[in-house]
């Protein structure tokens, strides 16, 4: 899943940014019916369950990586009882070497894969390969169908390329305004020095207006820099990587064979990597410790998480995220989120491979549904449930992003949605949660309403582990808050419809009602 950056939407209109009114702490937390917050009614449940037995379960986090010693992390990290730390040999026998706190597909004996190329890259570089001086005169029927796919490619893939470049080149014309503004206001960036910042031409009035624009809706001044510098990172990487012969980079860095789909005993135990924000903040809003007074609660109470490091910054790889699962399932995971997904799939049957072996062990999969706005009952986002075969998977769910203020935006803009794909929202606007260094920010994006919704299922499977994975996923269908009034289409600027137009279910995720409901059966 991309990383959802303040600075990439300088040129897009979200809802994202903090709002003016003060958002209640940890609301994801939070109760419709009795806070008047739309957060997944986790406090409530508490009080329901008061009195009820539960187990420890363990959620695994398939993800950039996660830091397992932060402040608010460091005491619910699995730990592996079968494995001596640091003796270099696999004492619990499960082809993994160390493997204490999880695994990294993602790093070798030469380093950790930090920046990727996207799939549709990866697909171009290998198919340009055999295509660029092919002669297509002697083509059998199998080349000539699999050279207009090629063509196909190609034009998507130059494409979005350019866009890429494109949206590059408007932050540098931001970075060298925010430049502009401070030389002539000796080094200080404030509202009132960009107020006054007399713009050299046509291009520096449009930026003005629009950062101007970002202020009045909570953007700090101060934060910009750094926003701005992040954004060109991961756009300039990206653009850079799109353009290299990235298998073998991480042939040299990881070790193993990228298009040697039987390899599943690669990888290190670095399951922080160089770059572990992303997990460390849908790890924090699973199961920051609860009891501890610092930073945030999490959502679940009794949660080891286990980190599975798969998940660069470009887009995983099919091969990685099947061993993933393979990996969570076989060393007990009940719950595994997954915030990442892609709009190309090479290898989909040996993910669906792992999907259903996953449902074979009774393990619940959580997905991100996306933050492009876009439908997906019409463009599909991959891993997903549907499988090659045919089948449904029935241990899937599969979340959009919401805020927590009732009203028309209460959907997140840049949620993906579909009325046959899409499960339900869950909290993923604003989410305050844990990130690198013992430190907390906010975040935006379906990668966290994902994680709200394992919390919530990771609740569910403590206190009702008789339940198996689908019947978890069938109970938070059916006690999800509806709602009935219509509410803007996520990327539209007027469309408006009704919930159950947009998600299956029609309503937000609720772990009390999910609770009462289970209650009353018994």
């Amino acid at each position: 899943m991309k990383k959802y950056f303040i600075a990439a939407s300088l040129f897009v209109a979200t809802t994202a940014f903090a709002q003016k009114k003060k958002i209640p702490d940890n609301w994801q937390t939070l109760n419709p019916s009795t806070d008047k917050v739309y957060g997944t009614g986790s406090e409530e449940a508490y009080k329901t369950l008061k009195d009820k037995k539960h187990k420890t379960i363990i959620v695994a986090v398939i993800d950039s990586g996660t830091e397992i010693d932060h402040e608010d992390l460091k005491d619910v990290i699995w730990t592996n009882p079968g494995e001596i730390p640091d003796n270099g040999i696999d004492d619990d026998h499960n082809g993994y070497i160390d493997d204490i706190h999880g695994w990294s597909f993602l790093g070798g004996k030469n380093g950790d894969i930090n920046y990727e190329a996207t799939e549709l890259a990866r697909m171009y570089q290998r198919m340009n390969k055999k295509f660029a001086t092919a002669d297509t005169s002697k083509f059998s029927a199998a080349d000539s169908k699999e050279f207009a796919e090629f063509k196909k490619i190609k034009t998507t893939f130059l494409s979005e390329q350019a866009k890429q470049e494109q949206q590059l080149q408007g932050i540098e014309m931001f970075s060298k305004f925010l430049d502009n503004v401070k030389k002539q206001s000796n080094g200080v960036l404030t509202k009132e020095t960009l107020k006054n910042y007399v713009p050299v031409n046509e291009m520096e009035g449009k930026i003005q207006k629009r950062l101007k624009m970002f202020f009045t809706l909570g953007l700090k001044p101060e934060d910009l820099d750094s926003q701005i510098k992040q954004g060109y990172e991961s756009i300039n990487n990206l653009v850079k990587y799109n353009k290299m012969n990235v298998d073998s980079i991480r042939q040299y860095v990881v070790g193993d064979d990228p298009n040697n789909l039987t390899e599943r005993y690669y990888g290190c135990n670095r399951v922080e990597g160089p770059d572990a924000l992303h997990g460390t903040h849908v790890s924090g809003i699973i199961a920051a410790m609860r009891d501890n007074n610092l930073g945030i609660i999490g959502i679940a109470n009794d949660v080891k998480i286990m980190p599975v490091r798969a998940v660069p910054n470009g887009d995983e790889r099919d091969k990685d995220v099947a061993n993933a699962i393979r990996y969570a399932v076989d060393n007990g995971a009940t719950v595994i989120n997954m915030s990442f997904g892609k709009y190309y799939s090479p290898d989909k049957k040996l993910v669906d491979e792992a999907v259903k072996y996953a449902q074979s062990k009774d393990v619940l999969l959580i997905h991100a549904a996306g933050n492009e706005s876009k439908d997906n009952d019409i463009e599909l986002s991959f891993p997903n449930r549907e499988l090659l075969s045919g089948e449904i998977a029935n241990n899937w769910i599969q979340v959009g992003a919401s805020s927590y203020k009732k009203g028309k935006t209460i959907l997140g803009d840049f949620s993906n949605y579909g009325k046959n794909k899409v499960d339900l929202f869950a909290p993923g606007v604003d989410i305050y949660s844990t990130v690198c260094d013992s430190k907390y920010i906010a975040e935006s994006g379906t990668s966290m309403a994902s994680p709200s919704t394992a919390g919530v299922a990771a609740i569910i499977r403590e206190y009702y582990p008789e339940l198996k994975a689908n019947e978890v996923r069938e109970v938070l269908m059916k006690t999800v808050v509806p709602y009935k009034k219509k509410v803007k289409v996520p990327g539209t600027k007027k469309s408006k419809k009704k919930l159950k137009e947009l998600c299956i279910s029609g309503g937000f995720v609720n772990t009390n009602n999910a609770v009462l409901e289970l209650n009353k059966k018994k």
